[in-house]
C-alpha cells in the first residue's frame, strides 16, 4: 500500500529535501503534492486527497498553527494526520501543537528513519506498509 502526501514549507529546498527523505526512507508514496504555505496546501486539498500532511510552522500568508486550526475546523480535512516539522522545538511548542490537532512532531534536521517511523505511526501503518491490526485478539472478531 502506498500513501498521498502534502508537503507544505515555504522552502522550495526544504521541500526537496523532506520529498528526497521521504523515497530514502522507503516508506511507500503513491504521490507527493508540494505547497508553499497553508493558503496552497488547502487549494491542493481542494482537487486531491492527501493521507498524511508534513508541514513547517513559520511561513508566509498562513502559516502552519493556521492550516492546522483551517484543517481541524473542515469536517472532510479534520482527520488527515498532520505531523510538524519545524526548526522549533520548545516543550511550549510542541504541547502547542499537539493541542491544534498534529499528530507527529519532528525537529529539524533529523534522519530518513525518524520521519519514517513517525509517518508510519501517524498513518496506523507498521514497517512493511500494512495496516497494524489494533483488534484485541481476546475481544473476537468486532
Amino acid at each position: 500500500m502506498s500513501f498521498n502526501i502534502l508537503v507544505v514549507d515555504d522552502s522550495n529546498s526544504m521541500r526537496a529535501v523532506i520529498k528526497k527523505v521521504i523515497f530514502l526512507s522507503g516508506f511507500k508514496v503513491d504521490r507527493c503534492f508540494e505547497a508553499g504555505n497553508g493558503r496552497e496546501a488547502l487549494a491542493v486539498l481542494a482537487d486531491d486527497w492527501v493521507d498524511v500532511i508534513i508541514s513547517d510552522i513559520n511561513m508566509p500568508e498562513v502559516n502552519g498553527l493556521e492550516l492546522l486550526n483551517k484543517l481541524r475546523q473542515d469536517i472532510l480535512y479534520k482527520e488527515i494526520p498532520v505531523v510538524i516539522v519545524t526548526t522549533e522545538g520548545s516543550n511550549e511548542r510542541m504541547e502547542e501543537v499537539f493541542n491544534l490537532g498534529a499528530k507527529g512532531f519532528i525537529k529539524k534536521p533529523f534522519f530518513p528513519e525518524e520521519l519514517r517511523r513517525v509517518l508510519c505511526q501517524v498513518i496506523g501503518v507498521g514497517d512493511d506498509g500494512g495496516y497494524e491490526d489494533r483488534r484485541n485478539a481476546d475481544r473476537g472478531d468486532f
